[in-house]
C-alpha cells in the first residue's frame, strides 16, 4: 500500500530566536537551492528532500529582510510561492518576515457577534490620499461613531505594480508592499481592535492574477478540468490536490493567527471547484474557526456567490458547507434596477416592486423559479435561516466599479432616491454592507484600474473592457476610462467631504441614525420575522411602481412604508393599531420635505416611512 502523503505548510517559517525553516512544495522538479543575499553577496545551498515533493533548509541567526529566492532545474532563481513579504515587487526576491515580533495592544479584544456585524468595505489605495495602511487610521474612531462595527478591507495579497483593485494578487501571504507591507496591516487591525471595529479581510482563493504568477514552475496548482473567466481553475481535487488544499488551509489560518483578522470574505467560491468528499471550502472555514478559538473570538467566514445557493451555509451534517455567511445579490439587483430604471445584463430579471418586496421577505429573489437572464431556474428557497448570515448592499466595488465609468448612485438617482436606498438596506434584515463613502454621498467615480507592466497584457485589459459595454445599452460609452492611466485610479480617491447643511451631511445623518435604530429598536435585532408586499393602485400614473410595506419584527411591530416611484401616492390603508410615523427618509433634518408633526396621508416621491410605538420616536430622535 502506498504511504499516505503529508501536506506541509511552506514558506519562510520563523521563530523568536532568528531562526528560519524554508520550505517548497515543487513536484515539478528534481531539485531545488535556497539562494540568499546575505549583506548583498549571493550564497545558494542545495534544499534538502523531503519527500512528497517538498524541499527545505533551515538556518540560525537570520534577520528580517534577508532576500531571498528558490533556483529550479530550469535555472532561473523564483520568488517563493508562500512568501510573506515581497518589498520589491512581483518579480523581485521575497524577504524573510517574523509577523510573531509584533507588540499587539488587543489582547483583551472578543470580536463582533454575527449579528451585529455593520460591514464597510474599503479599497486601500483609494481610502485616502496617501493610500496606506496607517492612513485609515485616523478615520477608525469616525466609522465606529457612525455605527459601522467591521471594516471589510478589499484583497491586500500583493499585486503587480501599485494600483489594483486587488484580485490580480499572486503572492497570497504577502501583504501589498505599496499599502505599507505586513507591518502596516498589523498596525491597522489592532487600530481598528482598539476602536471596537472587526476586520475582514477579502481573499482570492480562485484564481491567481496574469502577471508574477510563477506558481506554474513548481508543480500543478492549476488543473485543466474546469475553467474561471480567468483561466484554468485551482486544483483543489485533483492529482497532487492535498498540497494545494493545504497551502490555501494554511493561508487562512495565517491571516487570523498572524494578523488578527475576525474573518475572510472568500471571492467568487462559484469559481472554486471541488468534487471531492469534503469540500474545500469546509476545510477552509474549519480551520479559521480552529484557529480563532485559541484566541479566544469569533471568526466570520463569507462567501461571495451569485448561485443563490444555501448549501453554502447549511450545517456540514446536514450535506451544507458549513460556511458563517454568504452575500446576497439579489438584494442590490432589486434595489438598483427598480430605482435606476436599468434592465441590461442581470437587471432582466428585476425591476419590479414585487422584486424588491421578495428580498425583504424571502432574501433570494431568486429561490429555484425561472430566471430570465439564465434561462433556466435559479437558486434554492433560504427557509427560516437567521437572515444576518446574509450580506446585503446597495453598492459595492463590484456593482459600482464594473459600470463603464464607475459611477455611484449619486451619478444615478436623486437625493431622495439616495434616502430611500438607505432607508431600505439598513432597515433590511440582513447584515448591510455599505461601500466606503455611500455613507455621504460620494460623487467620485470607483472605476476599475491596475498597474500592469506587460505591454500585451494592459492592450488586453483595454480592449476587454471596451468589448464588455459595448453590449450593455445603458453603459456604453466611447469615453470609457483607460484602467492603466494613473489618472483612472486617481479620480476614485475618495473627497472625504460632508459641509454642514449639505446634501451630504444630512445624507451621512440619515445613516448614522438608521444604524443607531438598528441597535436599539427591537423590531430591527429580531431578523426572524420579516413580512412584505406591494400595494397596487390602478388609479396611479403608469410611472407608480406600487408601493412597498414591509413588517419588522413579532410583538413590538415596525411597519415600513416605501414609495420607490417618481411621483406622490396616496397612503394605503394599514393595520398600524396605535402605531405612529416615527421617521422618514424625507425630513427636513435629511434634507427632505416632510414635517412629521401632521398626518401622513400621502407619501413623496421617493420617501419611506416608519410607523412604530410613539415612545421609539424618542430613540430616533
Amino acid at each position: 500500500m502506498e504511504i499516505e502523503p503529508k501536506f506541509l505548510p511552506q514558506g519562510a517559517m520563523t521563530g523568536h530566536d532568528g531562526g528560519v525553516l524554508w520550505r517548497l512544495w515543487a513536484p515539478s522538479c528534481d531539485d531545488a537551492a535556497l539562494v540568499t543575499w546575505p549583506q548583498g553577496h549571493r550564497r545558494e545551498v542545495r534544499m534538502t528532500p523531503e519527500g512528497f515533493g517538498y524541499f527545505v533548509h533551515e538556518a540560525r541567526g537570520v534577520e528580517e529582510g534577508l532576500r531571498y529566492a528558490y533556483r529550479l532545474p530550469d535555472g532561473r532563481d523564483y520568488p517563493d510561492p508562500a512568501s510573506r513579504w515581497q518589498p520589491d515587487g512581483v518579480h523581485q526576491p521575497s524577504a524573510v518576515l517574523f509577523p510573531e515580533t509584533f507588540a499587539w495592544s488587543d489582547l483583551e479584544w472578543r470580536g463582533v457577534p454575527r449579528e451585529n456585524l455593520v460591514l464597510y468595505e474599503i479599497h486601500v489605495g483609494t481610502f485616502t490620499h496617501a493610500g496606506t495602511f496607517d492612513a485609515i487610521l485616523p478615520r477608525l474612531r469616525e466609522l465606529a461613531e457612525l455605527g459601522v462595527t467591521a471594516l471589510e478591507i478589499m484583497p491586500v495579497a500583493q499585486f503587480p505594480g501599485q494600483r489594483n483593485w486587488g484580485y490580480d494578487g499572486v503572492f497570497p501571504y504577502a501583504v501589498q508592499n505599496g499599502y505599507g507591507g505586513a507591518r502596516g496591516f498589523q498596525r491597522l487591525v489592532d487600530a481598528a481592535h482598539g476602536a471596537g471595529l472587526a476586520v475582514i479581510l477579502d481573499v482570492v482563493y480562485n484564481h491567481f492574477g496574469p502577471e508574477g504568477n510563477y506558481f506554474g514552475a513548481f508543480g500543478p496548482y492549476f488543473t485543466e478540468r474546469y475553467r474561471t473567466p480567468w483561466g484554468n481553475a485551482i486544483n483543489f481535487d485533483g492529482p497532487h490536490s492535498g498540497a494545494v488544499r493545504q497551502f490555501f488551509i494554511d493561508n487562512a489560518c495565517m491571516w487570523v493567527r498572524d494578523f488578527h483578522v475576525d474573518g475572510l470574505r472568500l471571492d467568487a467560491v462559484h469559481a472554486i471547484y471541488d468534487l471531492g468528499a469534503r469540500h474545500i471550502l469546509t476545510e477552509i472555514q474549519s480551520a479559521a474557526h480552529q484557529e480563532a478559538s485559541r484566541q479566544g473570538r469569533p471568526v466570520h467566514v463569507i462567501a461571495e456567490s451569485n448561485q443563490n445557493d444555501v448549501r453554502l451555509i447549511n450545517p456540514v451534517e446536514n450535506g451544507g458547507y458549513g460556511l458563517d455567511g454568504v452575500w446576497a445579490d439579489d438584494f442590490h439587483h432589486a434595489v438598483h434596477a427598480l430605482l435606476t430604471g436599468e434592465r441590461d445584463g442581470y437587471y432582466e430579471d428585476f425591476g419590479g416592486a414585487e422584486h424588491l418586496a421578495k428580498a425583504f421577505r424571502d432574501v433570494f429573489v431568486y429561490d429555484g423559479c425561472y430566471s430570465s437572464f439564465r434561462r433556466r431556474r435559479h437558486g434554492s428557497k433560504v427557509g427560516g435561516l437567521d437572515r444576518s448570515r446574509f450580506v446585503a448592499c446597495t453598492q459595492n466595488h463590484d456593482q459600482v466599479g464594473n459600470r463603464a465609468r464607475g459611477g455611484r448612485f449619486a451619478a444615478l438617482l436623486t437625493p431622495a432616491a439616495q434616502r430611500l436606498a438607505c432607508g431600505l438596506l439598513l432597515l433590511s434584515p440582513c447584515t448591510p454592507l455599505l461601500f466606503m463613502g455611500e455613507e455621504y454621498g460620494e460623487t467620485r467615480p470607483f472605476p476599475f484600474f491596475c498597474s500592469f507592466d506587460d505591454p500585451g497584457l494592459i492592450e488586453a485589459v483595454r480592449r476587454g473592457r471596451r468589448e464588455e459595454f459595448a453590449a450593455m445599452s445603458f453603459q456604453w460609452d466611447n469615453d470609457i476610462p483607460d484602467p492603466q492611466a494613473p489618472e483612472t485610479f486617481a479620480s476614485a480617491v475618495l473627497g472625504w467631504s460632508w459641509p454642514e447643511g449639505s446634501f451630504h451631511s444630512q445624507l451621512r445623518c440619515l445613516y448614522r441614525k438608521l444604524l443607531k435604530l438598528r441597535r436599539h429598536w427591537p423590531a430591527l435585532r429580531d431578523r426572524q420575522h420579516t413580512t412584505a408586499e406591494v400595494v397596487e393602485n390602478a388609479a396611479m400614473r403608469a410611472e407608480w411602481a406600487g408601493l412597498v410595506v414591509i413588517r419588522r419584527g413579532g410583538e413590538g411591530q415596525l411597519v415600513v412604508c416605501a414609495n420607490p416611484s417618481r411621483v406622490t401616492a396616496p397612503m394605503p390603508p394599514l393595520s398600524i393599531g396605535s402605531s405612529a410615523a416615527i421617521l422618514s427618509t424625507e425630513e427636513h433634518c435629511y434634507g427632505g420635505e416632510r414635517n412629521m408633526s401632521g398626518p401622513i396621508d400621502r407619501l413623496l416621491p421617493h420617501e419611506l416611512v416608519v410607523f412604530g410605538d410613539q415612545k421609539w420616536r424618542v430613540t430616533a430622535d
